[in-house]
This record gives structure tokens, C-alpha cells and sequence, in this order.
């Protein structure tokens, strides 16, 4: 139960990440920043996929991660792990973006991947200790 409110906890900072991104996008406004990279990730192509804002996804997925902690069992283990692997898998593709064809990193951004990052050890550790779930 510790392991998997942890998990929740943790997803909700990444919840709150991904709903503070989806607020600057949808009110075409600059994030707080310490200089212009989250501007300018921001508004480069990389922040939407098929017109719908990057952290929108991030928002759901978090959402469905917390989702997956109020089920015990490991179907439900399994799920949060692959969701956060799939996170991680796409954070590590927009930090390439960052790094490479923008040209600027995102504060914002780069603390959604150490957030994507200790859910995915967490959802790991709770594979490998959830128990079954009572017939």
C-alpha cells in the first residue's frame, strides 16, 4: 500500500507538471522561467503530436497512472509499468528535441522527466513485490 500511494504521489507532481504545460499552452501564455528555453520548447512543433499538446498526453498518463494504483494485483503492477516506461520512452524522445533540433531545454520539462523517471523505478519495484490479489 506504501509503495503504491508513493507511486500516486509521485504521479501527482507529474499531474501538476503536465497541468501547469497544458495551462501556458492553452492560454498562449510564456511559463515561468529562469530564461526563454521553456518559451521556446514550448512553442516549437515538438509540443504538440497530431495537434494535441504534449502535456495533454502527459496529463492523461499520469492520470492513468495514479489510476492503476488504487487496483492491487499484478495486472495492475504490470499496467503502471508499462505506462511509465511508454513516459519515459517519450520524455527521452522530447529531450532529444530539446537538445537537438530546438536548441533549448525546458525547466519544466526537464523536471517532468525526473518526475516520469521515479515513477517508472517505482511501478518497477512494485512489480517485483505485489502480491497477488485475494481470490
Amino acid at each position: 500500500m506504501r509503495l503504491r500511494a508513493t507511486i500516486a504521489a509521485t504521479s501527482a507532481v507529474g499531474g501538476g507538471i503536465a497541468a501547469y504545460l497544458t495551462y501556458v499552452h492553452y492560454a498562449h501564455t510564456a511559463p515561468i522561467c529562469v530564461n526563454s528555453g521553456c518559451e521556446t520548447v514550448q512553442k516549437s512543433k515538438y509540443a504538440e503530436l497530431s495537434g494535441v499538446p504534449v502535456a495533454v498526453l502527459g496529463l492523461i498518463a499520469y492520470a492513468a497512472l495514479i489510476g492503476t494504483t488504487v487496483v492491487r494485483g499484478t495486472a495492475a503492477a504490470f499496467t503502471g509499468v508499462l505506462l511509465a516506461f511508454v513516459g519515459v520512452a517519450f520524455s527521452g524522445y522530447l529531450l532529444w528535441a530539446q537538445l537537438g533540433p530546438i536548441g533549448a531545454l525546458c525547466q519544466w520539462c526537464l523536471g517532468n522527466d525526473v518526475v516520469i523517471a521515479a515513477v517508472a523505478v517505482l511501478c518497477v519495484a512494485r512489480m517485483l513485490t505485489e502480491p497477488p490479489p485475494a481470490e
